[in-house]
C-alpha cells in the first residue's frame, strides 16, 4: 500500500491541504490515488530528462547537446537533406532545426548548399569533419543505450517500445489532431 506525507493530495472532504491524508482504506490504491510526482507520466517524464541530461553530459566535451548531435548524426548516416527535411525526420519544428543547422555550420561541421535542381532550395550536408564528429556521437550513443539497457532484455525493450508508441498516439491529438505517429 502507498504511504501518503501532509503535502500529499489533501482530503476531499474539506479537511486543509496540510492536514496528513490517510491511505485509502478500501484497498484502492489506484495510480491517480498516488502523488503526482510518482504516477506514470511523471515518472516517464523524469526518466526522459535523465536520459536527456546523461546524453548532454556526455556531448559537452564535445560542445555538443543532444539536439545538435542528433542533427548532425542523422545528416551524416543519410546525406544531404533540406531543413525542412530533417525538421520532419527528427520530430522538430524547422526553426529549431535552423538554429542546430547555424550551430552546427558556425563550427564548420555542416554546410548549407543550393540544391541543383531547386536553386530555391538549401541542401544541408555534413563536412568531413562533420563525419568524423559524428563516428565520435554514434560511439557514445551506443554507450548510453549499453548502460540504459542493462539489465533490461530484448522483450521487455519491446513491450516498453510498444507502450511508448501507444502512449504517443494517444497524446498526439492533444498536440495536433493532425499529427499522426509513424513508428
Amino acid at each position: 500500500m502507498q504511504q501518503y506525507n501532509s503535502v500529499d493530495n489533501p482530503a476531499s472532504n474539506g479537511a486543509s491541504p496540510h492536514t496528513a491524508r490517510q491511505p485509502p482504506q478500501n484497498g484502492d490504491d489506484h495510480e491517480l490515488n498516488s502523488p503526482p510526482w510518482i504516477r506514470v507520466e511523471s515518472t516517464l517524464m523524469a526518466t526522459a530528462r535523465t536520459i536527456r541530461q546523461a546524453y548532454d553530459h556526455a556531448l559537452a566535451p564535445f560542445d555538443l547537446n543532444l539536439n545538435m548531435a542528433s542533427s548532425l548524426a542523422y545528416l551524416a548516416l543519410f546525406g544531404p537533406m533540406t531543413q525542412t527535411e530533417l525538421a520532419e525526420r527528427l520530430s522538430i519544428g524547422r526553426a529549431a532545426a535552423g538554429t542546430y543547422i547555424d550551430r552546427l555550420e558556425q563550427r564548420n561541421l555542416v554546410e548549407r548548399r543550393a540544391d541543383a535542381e531547386d536553386r530555391r532550395v538549401w541542401l544541408v550536408s555534413p563536412t568531413d569533419i562533420g563525419v568524423e564528429l559524428a563516428e565520435k556521437v554514434a560511439l557514445i550513443d551506443e554507450q548510453i543505450r549499453t548502460q540504459l539497457r542493462d539489465g533490461i532484455d530484448h522483450d521487455e525493450r519491446q513491450a516498453l517500445a510498444n507502450l511508448l508508441v501507444r502512449l504517443q498516439k494517444n497524446v498526439c491529438p492533444l498536440v495536433s489532431p493532425e499529427r499522426e505517429i509513424t513508428q
